[in-house]
């Protein structure tokens, strides 16, 4: 369920293209003709209007993008416009590297992404930097986190809804004995979060809650500064309800001193054409206020713009 809005008839991706290499002409960049056009196209028009830019002008529309614009509306631009596999290649790629390292958006695009999703973002990985996701996954983390992500990021789920009851029952006793006895990092806990179906883990979740007196993450919580825990809590909550995973991320990047943009950026981006009406509505339900409003409140001028109009409230 997707918050975008495309406007019922589209122009032809000749006639965006034409008006997108105007809005680079003259004194200045026509910002608001760039936001009407691209924020309001879905990911098989973007791509279509980037090959009949490249056809139509003989440059790549994310380069002249790249020269045209500046700062987080830069970012968030760019990253939209990118097709999704190419997108998360990019991020995954940007979070393996020193200074803009992360953990949790390599567990994110891993979790959040469906089999099919996720197979595209190694082939896109793969093709653009001739290297593969797993690979440098494996080389720029260790211990504990190269042990759960490695297998996260070469997942391929089973994406059907049947389940295997006794199947769960016997993985959610694993899983509490496991956790009783503190070995977070176990192969067995490894094995069941990153080879198991979403709803054959949902399964054993609900099990686990119901034969032990309490969620799974709330018996991970014991030790707070662990930042393992942390990041095996966000792979429970990221595989299991998206929508309160992207929530918190939202809220914690929108309420901090000094708004994450970065944070920001991604999750709009990432998830404007998936499940951004549930995000939304997880995001009223748990602050009392509308992502929009808080977004308005926190940003400012074109990328304001832009967010709005990707989370399906701006009039651009």
């Amino acid at each position: 369920m997707a918050s975008l809005k495309v406007p019922a008839s589209v122009p032809p991706p000749q006639e965006d293209a034409e008006q997108l290499n105007k809005a680079f002409k003259g004194w200045g960049t026509n910002e608001g003709l760039i936001i009407s056009i691209l924020a309001h196209r879905n990911a098989a028009q973007r791509n279509l209007i980037r090959q009949v830019y490249a056809e139509a002008y003989g440059q790549d529309l994310l380069k002249d993008l790249d020269k045209e614009l500046s700062n987080d509306f830069e970012r968030v631009v760019l990253v939209w416009t990118l097709d999704p596999a190419e997108r998360d290649a990019y991020l995954a790629n940007e979070a393996t590297k020193r200074f803009t390292s992360s953990n949790w958006v390599l567990m994110e695009i891993a979790c959040s992404r469906s089999s099919h999703d996720l197979f595209k973002v190694r082939q896109a990985y793969h093709a653009r930097y001739k290297k593969s996701l797993e690979e440098d996954v494996a080389y720029h983390t260790t211990g504990d986190f190269r042990k759960l992500l490695v297998p996260l990021v070469s997942a391929f789920r089973f994406e059907g809804e049947e389940v295997n009851t006794m199947l769960a029952k016997s993985e959610a006793k694993i899983l509490h004995e496991k956790i009783s006895d503190k070995a977070y990092s176990d192969d067995e806990i490894i094995r069941i979060l990153t080879t198991r179906s979403k709803a054959q883990l949902n399964a054993t979740l609900n099990h686990y809650n119901n034969a032990f007196g309490n969620a799974i993450n709330k018996n991970l919580k014991e030790d707070a500064d662990n930042e393992f825990l942390k990041l095996l809590r966000a792979t429970i909550k990221c595989l299991t309800y998206p929508e309160k995973y992207f929530e918190k991320l939202l809220r914690l990047a929108i309420k901090k001193i000094g708004t994450d943009e970065w944070a920001l950026t991604r999750v709009v981006a990432t998830r404007a054409e998936v499940d951004m009406e549930r995000i939304k509505e997880e995001y009223r339900r748990r602050n009392s206020v509308t992502l929009d409003h808080d977004i308005a409140g926190e940003t400012a001028g074109d990328y304001e713009r832009m967010l709005l109009a990707l989370i399906g409230n701006g009039d651009a």
